[in-house]
């Protein structure tokens, strides 16, 4: 059992979200732009340090216990392969990167490390001069379940480093989640129970929205995995992305999407529909350990383990519609369903091909009717999330909740709890050529109030320092 560094009694809590720390890849001359968020002057290694720095000062040279909260590595959008490979590489991880085999995993998180030294270093100066550091798993990180990746991580930084399986309560009052267990395409079915078995090798299951980023946006390097906007889109607004962007250097990204959406549909349904890997003997040591980590009782670990939404596989129809599956079908069957009625009439009246397109255009009216009709639900989670604010907060006995994941960031009072969001520190831009950044990077401040109580802010960095965001005040939501 990897050891449970004890718990910090620091005043300050400081807590960070969606670093997405990953590897870097040169660019493309042959198309350019191509995966431009990936490349390495825009790895955030240096203005992570700055905030490490800065958190010293805030804290006037007290300790603090830095809680990083889910996606602060992006095992995902890796694609490079170990040559030679130690270990078997299927088709399917050649052109979309490796799956989460332990071995795979601890290679990701390698070259991870490799490509942010200067991070790195600045951690475990952070931890050498008294400083707490808590993982906490998101979903882009999942690889994290393995205790031989920990245990990696512990050794390129500390031992000292703990590793929280989805949430962690902090000083006693602040419960910190990153928020995937409520976002029906991202949640961990089980977090005690994180494994598989696929053709006899275990792996970690990878929920719909991880499959969807790795097996069809590793493969659309126009397209931005950590801004929704990027991917969830009109018609319309597809349409002028393609005749801008695609047309000369991926001309056949339909093909591309096509079935890379029906392979992602199919191994997230595989995958969702699997029984985890179960250990009855080593179940109570596993709960007494995470929440040992979590600082937080048995108890409490099961019943926040119990909030949480129904997987997004366990609707198919759902995840067909999210692949735009459902309207590429359509299409085919308007296609297929103008052609037989051309046919009909041509052997009844001896018609003119002609009027095939006539068909076309009669059966084309209802799908684009249907196609405007259609609306991406991804975008749901915060407001899910602040229907749970209050009963994740009794759980836990917290007056604060912070989160991440959505990448929005947020400071308000949700019945009568201080909810913040700590927006995102990844290579988020709303163009491909990644000048125009989106959102903003902010992290939780837990520190003492003039009663000696922690109060808990949200404090925006402006690039040198931070500002402290107004708490919008009295949002009341229904309880569930």
């Amino acid at each position: 059992m990897s050891p449970v560094p004890p718990p910090l009694s620091a005043r300050y809590t400081a807590v960070l979200s969606d670093l997405h720390l990953s590897d870097a890849e040169p660019a493309d001359p042959r198309r350019p732009g191509w995966r431009e968020f990936k490349r390495a002057g825009l790895d955030n290694d240096a203005r992570l340090t700055a905030v490490l720095d800065h958190l010293r000062v805030l804290s006037g040279g007290e300790p603090v216990d830095l809680v990083l909260d889910g996606d602060a590595l992006d095992f995902d959008t890796i694609l490079a392969l170990p040559d030679p490979a130690p270990f078997p590489v299927t088709w399917l991880e050649r052109q979309r990167g490796l799956d989460s085999e332990e071995a795979k995993s601890l290679w990701k998180l390698g070259r991870i490390l490799e490509f942010h030294p200067v991070f790195v270093t600045a951690l475990r100066r952070w931890v050498h001069q008294g400083n707490g550091l808590t993982f906490i798993i998101g979903n882009h990180d999942l690889d994290l379940h393995w205790p031989a990746v920990q245990a990696a991580l512990r050794a390129a930084i500390s031992e000292q480093v703990t590793v929280c399986a989805f949430f962690q309560v902090c000083g006693g009052d602040t419960l910190v989640i990153h928020g995937n267990q409520l976002d029906a395409y991202c949640v961990c079915q089980d977090p005690l129970h994180p494994f598989i078995e696929v053709g006899g090798r275990t792996r970690v299951r990878s929920p719909f929205g991880n499959l969807a980023g790795k097996l069809m946006l590793n493969g659309m390097g126009y397209f931005n995995p950590h801004v929704e906007s990027s991917f969830i889109r009109s018609l319309s607004a597809y349409l002028a992305f393609f005749f801008r962007y695609i047309m000369r250097y991926q001309p056949l990204l339909v093909y591309t999407w096509f079935w890379s959406a029906v392979v992602t549909l199919t191994v997230s349904l595989e995958e969702g529909f699997r029984p985890a890997v179960r250990d009855p003997e080593t179940l109570a040591s596993r709960l007494e350990t995470l929440a040992e980590r979590s600082h937080a009782s048995p108890a409490v670990a099961l019943a926040l383990r119990e909030v949480t939404v129904h997987s997004a596989v366990f609707s198919p129809l759902r995840v067909f519609r999210e692949l735009w599956l459902d309207r590429a079908f359509g299409f085919l069957a308007v296609v297929g369903l103008a052609f037989y009625a051309m046919l009909a009439l041509h052997w009844v009246s001896g018609a003119h091909t002609w009027t095939a397109l006539v068909f076309f255009a009669v059966f084309l009216l209802p799908f684009i009717a249907y196609a405007r009709s259609c609306r991406s639900s991804v975008g749901g989670t915060e407001h899910e999330i602040q229907q749970r604010v209050a009963q994740l907060a009794r759980i836990a006995g917290a007056r604060h909740l912070v989160v991440g994941h959505t990448h929005r960031a947020a400071a308000r009072t949700v019945d009568g709890v201080t909810y913040l969001n700590t927006g995102h520190w990844s290579p988020a831009f709303d163009d491909v050529e990644c000048k125009e950044p989106v959102g903003r990077s902010a992290f939780a401040w837990i520190h003492p109030g003039a009663d000696g109580a922690r109060v808990a802010d949200l404090r925006v960095w402006t690039g040198e320092t931070s500002v402290p965001e107004a708490v919008e005040q009295g949002v009341a939501v229904a309880a569930r």
